[in-house]
């Protein structure tokens, strides 16, 4: 099956893959707590894997594209063994047994990578895949939808309290994302990270 994600990755279009461990991770690791199982979908070849092992973190990721699993460990050949996995696979094709039992989530682009009417069902998944009193850092960005497409979607602070109702949903971060494509009238878009407590 090839997607549109497998077309970006084959032609060299990742312009969302950062390069470096996100700011509002490196701000905000203390909030997942130490020793975590970090789940981290839609991962591509996120530095930000490397940066959760280095921190003590046993992490899984999971990712669609063969490509990019293989990028991440051919650009980290010294990883300690089993500190990364990547499972290659669509998130919802994957349950407890494939992702092991994970207590924590980093989500800096899998939320905003789906359409609207894929949310609900993506946090249901994660719902089943995260242990009760699971921490997570989730990434968000907004700009006004109707004026410019993405991927990235716009992820309102109300939409993420309504995905995640029960759970303990605090805005820890806001600060200008860095994505000049998604500026209207020379604005450009927010990010916001929330820290999340299940």
């Amino acid at each position: 099956m090839t997607t549109p994600w497998h077309d970006r990755w084959r032609e060299g279009r990742i312009g969302f893959h950062e390069g470096q461990p996100n700011t509002f991770l490196e701000r905000h690791l203390a909030h997942l707590g130490t020793a975590r199982r970090v789940l981290v979908p839609l991962c591509g070849k996120t530095e930000d894997l490397a940066y959760l092992a280095a921190a003590g973190h046993q992490v899984v990721g999971v990712e669609l594209v063969p490509e990019a699993a293989r990028a991440f460990f051919d650009e980290h050949p010294d990883l300690p063994p089993g500190a990364v996995e990547i499972v290659v696979a669509d998130i919802f094709a994957t349950d407890r047994a494939t992702v092991g039992a994970v207590d924590a989530l980093w989500d800096r682009a899998a939320l905003i990578a789906l359409p609207a009417d894929a949310r609900a069902r993506y946090v249901a998944h994660l719902r089943t895949l995260l242990a009760p009193g699971a921490r997570g850092l989730i990434v968000t960005i907004e700009y006004p939808q109707d004026r410019t497409d993405g991927p990235p979607f716009a992820v309102f602070e109300d939409e993420l309290r309504r995905l995640w109702a029960g759970a303990d949903v605090t805005i820890v971060d806001t600060g200008i994302a860095g994505n000049r494509r998604l500026e209207v009238d020379g604005i450009p878009p927010t990010e916001r990270c929330y820290a999340l407590t299940l």
